[in-house]
């Protein structure tokens, strides 16, 4: 992990080191721990970062996720006065996703055996289904729903149902048998609790691949400005912070940038 974040600078890399040397990083399974995986921040105290390691790719996916939020927290808090350390949703998946992004450029460089290599691409791949389209497809339930609610039409388990499945099968195509569970899919997302939440993590993940190009180009300011990015806090508005760090979300070119990612990945996985 801590090879694959080389691009982001000495001092990221060194206080990230010392996350593990202090025990901020609690990995290990424990008798009443919960499950998941989380970062905490409280403004004056170092971040506190929990899950459960399992020694497999996940858990290091995982990992390297949550370093991306405590770091995160780290340069917020570091560098905003309390009113403005706070970072937004909007923001917060970026850090996060970046992590990973290296991670995945770092392993598929290193991967000498064609089958690891397979492995690896088909896990871009699926981080792209369950991170951006999976996500849109959230986003536009949320839409159609609450669209229906401001006309007055009402809403119950039965149409909620409908909805989902109809999106399902348009997200998914043809090439799926879809079993009659599917539909009832909505019902587990806690996330709608949170009235469009979702599409933060397809804008976040777009947002990561642009910020990860710019940081393995070798551009001489991407490092300064991804790390201006991290210490901005809520002190701006987060399109802006944003644009701080290469990335214009006002415009249609981060989201174009991912599809053609993911379709040099699929071809890649096609031939392998």
């Amino acid at each position: 992990m801590i090879e694959s974040l080389a691009p982001l600078g000495e001092e990221y890399i060194e206080t990230l080191k010392s996350f593990k040397d202090k025990r901020y990083i609690d990995v290990r399974e424990t008798p009443g721990k919960c499950s998941g995986a989380y970062n905490f921040g409280v403004y004056g105290v170092h971040p506190f970062i929990l899950l459960n390691h399992h020694d497999d790719l996940n858990s290091l996916f995982t990992l390297t996720h949550e370093c991306g939020h405590g770091m995160h927290t780290h340069y917020s808090h570091g560098y905003q006065p309390r009113i403005s350390a706070h970072y937004t949703i909007f923001v917060a998946e970026v850090a996060s996703t970046v992590n990973e992004v290296l991670l995945i450029h770092h392993l598929l460089k290193e991967a000498k055996d064609a089958n690891v290599r397979n492995h690896l691409v088909n896990h871009f791949i699926e981080k792209f289904k369950g991170t951006f389209f999976t996500q849109i497809m959230f986003a536009e339930f949320e839409k159609i729903t609450h669209e229906m609610a401001q006309q007055g039409k009402p809403l119950n388990a039965q149409v909620f149902s409908d909805v989902y499945e109809n999106l399902f099968r348009e997200y998914n195509g043809d090439s799926l048998v879809f079993d009659e569970e599917v539909k009832y899919g909505w019902a587990r997302i806690p996330h709608f609790y949170r009235p469009f939440y979702v599409y933060k993590y397809a804008t976040g993940f777009a947002s990561a691949i642009q910020i990860a190009d710019k940081l393995l180009s070798g551009d001489p300011n991407a490092q300064k400005n991804y790390l201006e990015f991290l210490k901005g806090g809520s002190s701006d508005y987060p399109l802006n912070l944003l644009k701080k760090a290469g990335v214009d979300l006002t415009t249609p070119e981060p989201i174009e940038s991912a599809l053609n990612r993911f379709s040099e990945l699929v071809e890649e996985f096609s031939t392998l």
